[in-house]
């Protein structure tokens, strides 16, 4: 959740640079509806004619602005981050909070940032005032992945009115290829610029382009105010380099390709530079700006000319940055390749006929891995909130990576690397809350204090869903052994700090504490939600392994819930109320039971009411649940809604029912998937595949068009995507199949393929393809690999308008039905 204070953070950071759903279904909810006599109708969608889909859902907003993404290696200390326009920031201590592991490298920043000539010649000149990076090119550019490639190589495409065509492509790579070991090995950018179209009518023979060589200065800062979100920010007294660069003397009659090292005042190579056959070189001081270089790189306009830019993160000696520049840039590729080859037995494989989709399936645990770190100082591998703006770990929202998103993919092994640094942790710290204060709490799950931005509350509860969520999919003996203790101790916390009653909050449910970045205490629907969430589903599991336990923890989640739907009817009695369009009123959830929290105009949706679906402290179907929903639709707030020059920090609707503050706070996509409530349920699935993430390069944004480098919206997207296709937790003891498939996934051309998805009774595989001469049969193939056989498996006919049969496994049902297999 962001608010003012991370804001302030960001600013500061730069240092001198100014089981939930089925116990919904039997939530105690007497009392709640007769405050509210009506059912609660919400008002329709307007009809979706054909279904959305991938490319109608492009066009629903306009590309994002202020892109960046990171190329890494797994576990690696350090990332290199790519901006929209081709820009390279190698920053490896620069973080919105000081973070111990970085501090020896702080200072020793590069970057390059790319220059073409301008239509009447010459160079623009290197900023000289604070501004906006967007200034220069509205902060957009075209970017992608070859998808050719196993190892993520990310291009950004330069179209010249020369004549030409210049693709830039980067990709990291640490000598050896193995995984990392100190987690600060050294690891280099490799950069080609490589002519792939000549105009046949009219181009140039020869083209030169511009390299800034400098400091990094753009940087995620303010301001707010009716702007999209936090724009990077040019920051030119940061850009100058200490002790300036030296580039080796080049004689190169030849023409021939060359390497050419530049160095910084220690003799240590920054850049590496292969010319193109038949290409130039030339690098001065930038006349504007001392401690800035224009590097001139010219290659013929032939299709095929190429110059590669070799980087390392930190300046290495002569030697050692020889040596992997004579690798040469094809071969250190090809050598990436084997180590980013995914092999694991466990994983899923997510292939439709939208190759979006594929894509970001296919990318998305990539930057996963690239977004985390091996703590030199520990060892221990963790999962970040983020790549140059969040390097460290909010642990509620960082959660979601796990439980949502890598285990429901199969990635299972990676999730047991970097969650150990919480049983390393566990009841080690107090909780954030003056009510805990001169207590002993050795079940608390936190954040490791080293990687902590903000301490928030909630973090115990979502640290304890990612442990019992993996014992479910897993069903892994070796981690039920290790964890079941682990889990059983973080029940008891739960139970402890709910007894707390030196407070003014709701008693018997999670007293005040910290749960937003203000450092303020609230009793947030926030810390309540992740609180029962990961004691629901640590139930579940504690219960499936007979545990002598369970049900003490069973019959106390009971409790919980039954005074959590209390406070909610006591604050719906004193909330402010909204009327609808049939002239009946219906309250507005401030974002918190008591207490006093900040920018409740976008909280209110991000983390407030809307969660307990998601929790399965209230159902869907609760009238006020739904009426809440349809407040964000077309309530007040949509009189407000300017959706061009709206702030995430502004009144929070539901735009194509995604979030207009944060994306991944979309908890509305729970209520329409509970409810079965298609059209909304699509439009959000692919309004967030499409306005949640870069539909370029697929990274996730906080908020549209600002703080990128982070994978916030992945869990949901993941967990809606799946959960369409294959759904295990609406019912207890069921398997639902096909309940929301999108319609574009039903193809006679193409088989849409769901195999190994790991569920909480075993792997399940689904697919399915349209047959027949008039393709009004649905072929589907289904097999369950369970480790726990569920009650029933359910297939519901997609409502394709020209579907006749369904075929399940060789048998022939009439469309229409509901199949029991």
């Amino acid at each position: 959740m962001s608010d003012t204070s991370r804001r302030r953070l960001l600013l500061m950071a730069g240092g001198a640079v100014a089981t939930g759903a089925a116990l919904a279904a039997t939530s105690p909810l007497t009392g709640l509806e007769s405050a509210h006599a009506d059912t609660f109708v919400p008002t329709p969608l307007a009809a979706t004619d054909p279904e959305p889909n991938i490319e109608i859902s492009k066009h629903w907003w306009p590309a994002q602005r202020n892109v960046w993404t990171p190329i890494g290696w797994k576990g690696h200390l350090f990332r290199f981050n790519v901006v929209y326009n081709g820009a390279l920031i190698c920053d490896p201590s620069w973080v919105m909070a000081a973070k111990p592991n970085t501090q020896p490298w702080h200072g020793k920043n590069f970057q390059t940032t790319v220059v073409m000539p301008m239509r009447g010649g010459g160079f623009r000149d290197f900023p000289t005032v604070m501004r906006e990076v967007w200034d220069d090119d509205l902060g957009q550019g075209k970017q992608g992945w070859e998808e050719d490639s196993d190892a993520p190589v990310l291009w950004t495409e330069h179209r010249r009115q020369e004549g030409l065509v210049i693709k830039q492509s980067v990709f990291a790579h640490v000598p050896g290829e193995q995984p990392v070991q100190s987690a600060t090995e050294p690891i280099y950018a490799w950069t080609r610029f490589e002519v792939v179209h000549v105009d046949p009518v009219n181009a140039v023979k020869d083209f030169v382009f511009q390299l800034w060589l400098s400091g990094s200065y753009m940087k995620p800062a303010g301001p707010y105010q009716d702007e999209n979100g936090v724009p990077l920010t040019i920051f030119p007294n940061t850009a100058p380099i200490a002790g300036g660069l030296t580039m080796q003397r080049v004689w190169n009659p030849s023409g021939k390709p060359i390497t050419v090292p530049i160095t910084d005042s220690e003799g240590n190579v920054k850049v590496m530079v292969t010319t193109a056959d038949k290409g130039s070189i030339a690098m001065t001081e930038n006349p504007k700006v001392k401690g800035v270089y224009d590097l001139r790189l010219g290659l013929p306009a032939t299709v095929g000319a190429h110059v590669d830019v070799l980087i390392p993160m930190i300046p290495q000696p002569l030697a050692d940055a020889k040596a992997e520049a004579a690798i040469g840039r094809d071969a250190a590729l090809a050598k990436c390749q084997a180590f980013w080859t995914e092999d694991a037995a466990t994983l899923a494989v997510i292939d439709t006929t939208e190759n979006h989709v594929n894509q970001v399936m296919r990318r998305s645990p990539q930057l996963a891995q690239v977004v985390a770190e091996k703590s030199p100082d520990t060892g221990l591998f963790t999962f970040l909130s983020g790549s140059y703006a969040y390097d460290v770990l909010w642990s509620t929202p960082t959660s979601m990576v796990s439980h949502m998103f890598l285990d429901r993919l199969g990635y299972h092994d990676v999730v047991e690397k970097h969650i150990e640094i919480y049983k390393v942790t566990q009841g080690t710290r107090t909780p954030p809350g003056s009510a805990f204060a001169g207590g002993s709490y050795p079940g608390y799950l936190s954040t490791p204090k080293t990687l902590q931005a903000v301490d928030w509350i909630s973090d115990h509860g979502a640290i304890l869903e990612i442990l019992s969520v993996h014992a479910l999919l897993t069903n892994r003996p070796a981690f039920i052994a290790k964890w079941t203790d682990v889990i059983v101790k973080a029940c008891e916390y739960i139970v402890q700090a709910c007894a707390l009653t030196g407070h003014t909050g709701v008693k018997g449910i999670m007293p005040p504490g910290h749960s937003t970045d203000e450092g303020v205490e609230t009793q947030g629907f926030i810390s309540q939600c992740f609180t029962y969430k990961g004691l629901a589903s640590a139930v579940e599991f504690l219960r499936r392994i007979k545990h002598p336990r369970a049900e003490e923890f069973g019959e106390f989640a009971d409790t919980f819930r039954t005074t959590f739907v209390q406070a909610v009817r006591d604050l719906a009695e004193r909330s402010q109320k909204w009327t609808d369009a049939e002239g009946r009123q219906w309250p507005v959830f401030r974002p918190q039971f008591a207490g006093e929290g900040v920018w409740d105009a976008f909280t209110m949706l991000d983390t407030g009411a809307l969660m307990s679906v998601w929790a399965g402290l209230m159902p869907a179907s609760d009238p006020m649940m739904k009426s809440f929903v349809e407040f964000f639709r077309v309530g007040p707030n949509t009189k407000l809604f300017d959706p061009v020059h709206h702030n995430a920090l502004y009144r929070a609707v539901l735009d194509h029912e995604q979030s207009s503050a944060e994306p991944c706070y979309s908890w509305n996509m729970f209520h329409t998937w509970q409810l079965g409530d298609r059209a909304p349920f699509i439009e959000g699935l692919y309004g967030l595949l499409t306005g949640g993430l870069s539909q370029d390069t697929y990274i996730s944004s906080e908020h549209r068009n600002a703080i990128y480098g982070n994978l916030f919206s992945h869990p949901i997207i993941t967990w809606c995507l799946i959960h369409a296709v294959i759904d295990d937790s609406l019912v207890p003891d069921q398997v639902q199949l096909l309940r929301l498939c999108p319609l574009e996934w039903l193809s006679a051309e193409k088989q849409t393929r769901f195999e190994k998805v790991p569920t909480k009774y075993g792997p399940v595989t689904l697919r399915m393809k349209l047959e027949g001469r008039r393709k009004d049969t649905l072929k589907v193939e289904f097999r369950g690999d369970w480790h726990h056989k569920p009650k029933r498996v359910v297939v519901e006919t997609p409502p394709h308008p020209d579907l006749k049969w369904v075929v399940v496994n060789g048998n022939r049902y009439r469309a229409g039905r509901r199949i029991v297999l």
